[in-house]
């Protein structure tokens, strides 16, 4: 029997921005969550590794992110802890075998939805999860078609459903922060928070 309900909202987080921060506030109120966990990963599966700081420094860029988002929001550090490439499968198996009686939902950007049929023992991890959408800007996803999900519009707490997310209304991206601190780095590019663009500064970071 499912006792709490927690969202997973992974990611590089490299670094991490205000739209991670909105997109988390929002699953915690919209799916009825007890907790929401950032989840980042050691060398993620989806794209090339763009280089940058390694895991232990992008956790500490994770806490400043969360210093004042609550008690409901907390770092799951399992798969930096792990190292090497970061399956999604391998970290729901590890979190329900340490965790029973928990529901477990991804909660991710529109961006991301055409991959996930493709990831890694998909079949599997909708057998441990359910998922949550934000849609983001410029995203089609009309037709898609997710074998194994079935839609919903307000999650039970079981693992193999969808549910459709409020969109952030903030458009921002890891990447292109990066490029903004690399080309300028005397400049504070907006959807960092203080805390975040302070240790960015004082470790050197992305030049």
């Amino acid at each position: 029997m499912t006792t709490r309900r927690v969202g997973l909202l992974g990611g590089a987080f490299n670094p991490p921005h205000e739209a991670h921060l909105k997109l988390a506030r929002l699953a915690l109120a919209y799916l009825d969550l007890d907790e929401l966990r950032f989840v980042p990963t050691a060398l993620s599966p989806h794209k090339p590794d763009p280089g940058g700081p390694d895991g232990p420094t992008r956790l500490r860029l994770l806490a400043g992110l969360l210093a004042e988002a609550g008690d409901r929001c907390r770092i799951e550090t399992l798969e930096v802890e792990r190292g090497g490439t970061s399956y999604t499968v391998d970290t729901l198996e590890a979190l329900a075998a340490r965790e029973p009686n928990t529901g477990w939902i991804l909660v991710m950007g529109s961006d991301q939805l055409p991959g996930l049929p493709r990831w890694h023992r998909a079949e599997r991890i909708f057998q441990l999860a359910s998922v949550a959408i934000a849609p983001r800007p410029g995203v089609v996803l009309e037709g898609l078609g997710l074998p194994g999900l079935r839609p919903v519009e307000h999650w039970s707490g079981l693992p193999g459903e969808r549910v459709w997310l409020p969109p952030t209304e903030l458009d921002l991206a890891s990447t292109a922060l990066r490029d903004r601190l690399a080309s300028d780095p005397a400049r504070n590019p907006e959807g960092l928070p203080a805390q975040v663009l302070a240790a960015i500064r004082s470790e050197n970071l992305y030049r």
